[in-house]
Order: structure tokens, then sequence, then C-alpha cells
């Protein structure tokens, strides 16, 4: 049996993307639309209430094509916490006019390599930076979940740990060169959803996305061993931002 990477955990993640009923928006009355829209604003002033806290985080983007008109990026310290504001958003009169079109559940993760010898992980600030973020607010935002594929002699599981070390190096060396340029969310799920991890890349140029992503298909992790979903990509929502999308 190869051996299992240990990880670290820390936030709870729910990626939660809508489509807005237009037709039921625009059927609505002006009362009934402004009442919808204090609703909304009202969340996005206690989640970000939240965010100030450090008990959490939020981030809100359109999507660009026909997927989802945007998504909430939540983060918090138990799944029950992510189940309370996902059932009282559903239950607000905003909630009513959106379609949930796709959903995903995770939580941050990192190797525990990363842990330094002899400090307990709680007890070392730049690490719990890392496993609880505050999300950033960059112009753009690129998700897609994805596995380790399980296929005959391309069985990431089945490689000795040494050899997937070795070879998760390298791929983390393409990442670093986009330093400064991609912030990059790395969520496991595996028992939690439908895919192993989700992948959120944040940059203020959506090229960098494209570079990023076609520079690691040639490298042997994903040419050889990488399962990709639907890619989902956007542009930051301010809360103005959000007010001008649904203004009729």
């Amino acid at each position: 049996m190869s051996e299992a990477v240990q990880t670290l955990e820390g936030w709870y993640a729910l990626h939660d993307f809508r489509l807005i009923d237009w037709n039921a928006w625009h059927a609505a009355t002006p009362q009934e639309r402004k009442h919808a829209t204090e609703e909304l604003n009202t969340f996005l002033s206690q989640w970000q209430q939240v965010e100030n806290d450090k008990i959490g985080s939020t981030a809100v983007y359109s999507i660009v094509g026909q997927k989802a008109d945007f998504v909430f990026m939540q983060m918090r310290e138990t799944l029950e916490d992510l189940n309370d504001l996902e059932n009282a958003f559903n239950k607000s009169s905003f909630a009513a006019f959106t379609i949930p079109v796709y959903s995903y559940v995770s939580i941050v993760e990192l190797s525990s390599y990363l842990a330094k010898p002899g400090v307990d992980p709680a007890e070392d600030p730049e690490l719990q930076a890392r496993l609880k973020p505050i999300l950033p607010k960059a112009k753009h935002i690129c998700f897609y979940p994805m596995n380790k594929r399980r296929d005959g002699n391309d069985n990431w599981y089945m490689l000795p740990a040494d050899d997937r070390k070795t070879m998760m190096r390298s791929h983390g060396m393409i990442g670093r060169t986009y330093a400064g340029k991609v912030k990059q969310i790395i969520t496991g799920s595996v028992g939690l959803d439908d895919w192993e991890w989700g992948v959120t890349l944040f940059s203020e140029d959506p090229l960098h996305f494209k570079k990023l992503v076609y520079e690691m298909r040639f490298d042997e992790v994903s040419a050889r061993f990488g399962e990709f979903g639907d890619f989902y990509v956007g542009n930051l929502l301010s809360p103005e931002k959000f007010a001008k999308l649904i203004q009729v």
C-alpha cells in the first residue's frame, strides 16, 4: 500500500454558484425588488463583518458565460457555520429570485511538510494565515475542481510517496513563477464533494489564468494524472457593482 500524504486543514469552504431568474426579477414590483436588494445588502454587510472579525471570509464575483451569473465563495470555521449561512440566505427574498446551479464543499488543505519542526501548527501565525485565509479581492477569479487519475499504470495513488513528492515539487515550481501575479487557494474535498480538490485562483489579469493552467498542462502531474471539471471565471462584484448588475 502506497503511503498516504498527511495534510493540515483550516477553514471550510463553500462555492455557491447561482443564476438570476431575470423573468421573475423583471416581473416583481419595484417594492419587491427594493426589499430583496436591501436583504442582499444586509447579508453582504454581515459577511463583511465576519471577515473583519477574522472568523471567516467571503468573496463575491460575477461569472462570465452561461454557467452562472455570480458566485459567493464562503469560508467559515465549521461545516455547521457554512450550513447556517447557506440556509439563512436561501430563506431571503433575494434568494427567491436566484437559481442554484452548482456548489462545491471543501476545506482549506496544506501539506503537513509545511509545518515547522517542533512548532505546533496552531501556534504558527504564518501557517494559520494560509489555513484561514482572508480571500483576495482581486479583479478576477477562476475556479475548477480536479482529481488525480486512478487509471491502470496512471494511478496516482499507487505511486511511491517519494515519486509523488518529486513530481509535486516540480509542479509547484511552475506555480511559483506566478508569485505576485496569481493567488492560489487549494481546498480538499475527498469525502466532501464529487471531486478531490477545488482550485481557486485570483488575479488582476485573467490572462494569467490561461497561461498558468496551460504551462501546467505540460507538467507530468497534470499531463499524466490530472482530471479537471468545469472552469468558472469571473469579475469582482462589489456591493456597488452588484446593485448595478440587478438594476432594472
